[in-house]
């Protein structure tokens, strides 16, 4: 058998092997349950099994089909996101969502193919107004919306 398309190979053996995964540990460390009264490994097994039926469908098309190579793998993207996330979490309390969101925004941004100032402004503003909307309004989360420095003059 030859592999015809090895994009749609690996990502379904990326999927029966999450969704085997789940499906496992759902089981190994929950109860099941029946259809009528559902444990709570019912969900993950029946999720992951989903998953990896997916996930087999993708690598018999890749046997079947020809499709896409893969391509060169980017590091860069990959790591400025993780960056962004984990600066993201450790400046939340000091930052408030203000400086904090704008880190995430602008190093997120920065690890894509393009980069234009005006419309990451235009992004940020607008997640943030959105983040304090529903985040602190609605859900009433205790985020930080300023920096502790600022705190007196930020009042939402």
């Amino acid at each position: 058998m030859q592999i015809k398309s090895p994009k749609d190979f690996w990502a379904g053996a990326m999927f029966i092997a999450f969704g085997a995964g789940m499906a496992a540990i759902a089981i190994k460390d929950y109860q099941m349950g029946n259809a009528v009264r559902m444990g709570p490994a019912y969900f993950p097994t029946v999720l992951g099994g989903l998953l990896a039926i997916l996930g087999l469908v993708l690598l018999l098309r890749a046997l079947a089909l020809k499709g896409e190579k893969i391509g060169r793998f980017h590091f860069r993207p990959l790591l400025l996101i993780l960056a962004a996330c984990v600066a993201f979490g450790y400046l939340l309390k000091p930052l408030g969502l203000l400086g904090a969101l704008l880190v995430l925004v602008f190093v997120s941004a920065y690890g894509g193919h393009e980069f234009k100032r005006k419309e990451v402004l235009i992004l940020y503003a607008v997640l943030f107004v959105f983040s304090v909307l529903v985040f602190v309004k609605g859900l009433t989360l205790p985020f930080p919306i300023c920096p502790e420095a600022l705190e007196e003059y930020c009042r939402f």
